[in-house]
């Protein structure tokens, strides 16, 4: 047999090998860009509730909200459900969701785009905290199979949002100003987070996380 012979005949026999995938962009952790947004606005927010600007001055949180925070948490979002991680899409969808929400509902009562006069302008925060209090309940509780420092996140999410309808229902700075402090508390918690993904990204060992309330 003929060496071209052979090799025509090896060919037949042997099926071509299937080329390595390129790598592409969607690899990674979307947490990584996720968590230090949702931090930012989360810190910019609990200085200004706990006084450490004016009360005629909260919406000087709203530039790292409205930017930072909510267009981080939606690339963030994208990324996730790109990669099919539909929990943590979930996740940063919802948060990015509140935070944009947040920035325009105190920008339109500000400027008087919704047509609410003043005298209902408090009703309508009220009816702003009830709708994300449900959502972020329901996140909550839906999200139990995560690490427990994801579900500490979320019921402080919870607790916060629950202090600032009551500060506001009762117009009492002093529950707002406990509000802000959850708010900080909870930032932390993201901090500690990131560093996990962080720590992770660099070829470290992960950080305990605590195990999920809800477990198989």
């Amino acid at each position: 047999m003929s060496a071209d012979a052979s090799a025509a005949r090896t060919l037949r026999e042997e099926p071509p090998a299937v080329p390595a995938a390129t790598p592409g962009p969607l690899t990674g952790d979307p947490a990584a860009l996720g968590l230090p947004c949702f931090v930012a606005g989360s810190v910019s927010l609990g200085l200004a509730l706990v006084g450490v600007v004016p009360a005629t001055a909260i919406g000087a949180a709203l530039p790292i909200i409205l930017t930072a925070t909510s267009i981080g948490l939606f690339l963030a979002t994208i990324w996730s459900a790109s990669l099919g991680q539909t929990a943590v899409a979930s996740v940063f969808g919802i948060f990015g969701g509140f935070w944009l929400s947040y920035a325009v509902l105190v920008i339109g009562l500000t400027h008087n785009w919704f047509g609410v006069a003043p005298a209902s302008a408090q009703a309508a925060q009220e009816l702003f905290l009830v709708a994300w209090l449900v959502v972020m309940v329901m996140l909550t509780l839906a999200m139990l199979r995560l690490p427990l420092a994801f579900t500490a996140v979320f019921f402080l999410v919870d607790i916060a949002l629950l202090l600032v309808f009551l500060g506001v229902n009762q117009t009492s700075t002093g529950l707002l100003k406990a509000a802000g402090y959850v708010v900080l508390v909870f930032a932390a918690i993201g901090v500690y987070l990131y560093f996990n993904t962080a720590t992770i990204a660099t070829g470290g060992r992960p950080v305990p996380l605590g195990r999920p309330v809800l477990h198989d």
